[in-house]
């Protein structure tokens, strides 16, 4: 923040902030500079005598003092009533934050719309200042347009996308805040929620969408609907999310397997909760693990293809879209997991369980 706006914020005192007749210990007062010398600032408080800021308060404060003149009203907190001097100690910087503080909870109560530059990225999020104080824009709270785009759902990438915001502006409100744990939390895509909210009237569970997925992460995909011609405004389009367990019937352990950007697709909308979107692809597929049961039982040996390794097993195809698991303590070690079967290669197994309404099948090597 610049030390023009801090002293304009401790120019004007909300109505909420109390300015006590009878100052105590930790009340805020109102009071005109009258004279500074190079550790000391004195503050006229009328009727509640003089203050000084000196020592620590004055150290930290400097930034703002040096722009301070003679006549200027500032507000402080007292920090001890009366020293052996005579004067009020007082904490320019304890009122500067007290006050932020509160213009925070203000904004966040009346949803106002704040322009906060980025001055930082973390792999959650991106970094900035708020009056002074430092808050985070998760990347949870960016809007669909400023949210990352990575096929493979790269965390590297990510942050490496994150980084073209760092020096940029962005209009943002205050989602969440806790002063005692100097916690600010803001959100970028909370200024559309209105308009969100209207448009998703337009929807309901159950509801057919057809859209175009615009982009990946490693817990799903994102699609945008309804598809719109390019001529025509985007503001009735809704961005949703398909969760990876809803891409396909089968387990899927990356989403670009089954849809890549730029896609249209046809999906379902299975839930709509505090202006998100969730859809699936899957409930438009024929489920296959319906009629599982009526085709293999358990202690069944069948025949079934190596797809991939994990750390907790090894995933077998035995029908197209239906996969099981050979799990690893199956074997002494994933090493000898590994050594055992082969990526491509068919085996035989026997059918420890079946879980069709978990999409579960346990298996054992037969050998």
């Amino acid at each position: 923040m610049s030390n023009d706006n801090t002293i304009k914020n401790l120019d004007v005192l909300d109505a909420s902030s109390e300015i006590s007749p009878s100052p105590s210990v930790g009340s805020i007062v109102e009071g005109k500079v009258v004279a500074r010398d190079r550790s000391s600032l004195y503050i006229d408080l009328g009727i509640q005598g003089t203050g000084i800021i000196y020592g620590r308060e004055f150290y930290q404060a400097k930034d703002v003092i040096k722009n301070l003149k003679v006549g200027d009203v500032v507000f402080a907190k007292v920090t001890e009533l009366e020293n052996e001097d005579g004067y009020r100690e007082l904490s320019l910087r304890d009122a500067t934050h007290e006050i932020n503080w509160q213009k925070l909870k203000e904004m966040k109560d009346n949803e106002e719309l704040v322009n906060v530059k980025i001055t930082g990225v973390n792999k959650g999020g991106l970094l900035t200042n708020v009056n002074g104080l430092a808050a985070f824009l998760p990347v949870s709270q960016l809007s669909p347009e400023n949210y990352p785009r990575v096929e493979d759902a790269d965390k590297q990438k990510i942050l490496k996308e994150l980084q073209k915001f760092v020096g940029k502006t962005m209009e943002v409100k205050v989602l969440d805040l806790l002063e005692s744990e100097g916690k600010l939390i803001l959100s970028e895509k909370a200024k559309t929620d209105k308009a969100l909210k209207e448009i998703l009237k337009n929807y309901q569970k159950g509801d057919t969408i057809e859209g175009k997925i615009t982009g990946i992460a490693d817990f799903g995909a994102f699609i945008k609907f309804p598809l719109s011609e390019k001529s025509k405004e985007e503001t009735s389009e809704v961005e949703g999310l398909i969760h990876i367990s809803e891409l396909d019937w089968q387990l899927v352990q990356n989403p670009a397997e089954v849809v890549s950007v730029g896609n249209i697709v046809k999906a379902k909308i299975i839930d709509i909760n505090n202006n998100q979107v969730f859809l699936s692809l899957k409930s438009l597929k024929e489920n296959p693990w319906e009629e599982i049961e009526k085709k293999y039982k358990k202690d069944d040996e069948i025949e079934g293809k190596v797809i991939s390794f994990s750390p907790f097993g090894a995933f077998i195809e035995i029908l197209p879209k239906i996969r099981g698991l050979c799990h690893v303590s199956e074997f002494s070690s994933q090493k000898e997991m590994e050594n055992s079967l082969k990526i491509g290669e068919n085996y035989k197994f026997k059918i420890l369980s079946i879980e069709p309404k978990d999409y579960r099948m346990s298996l054992q090597l037969v050998k």
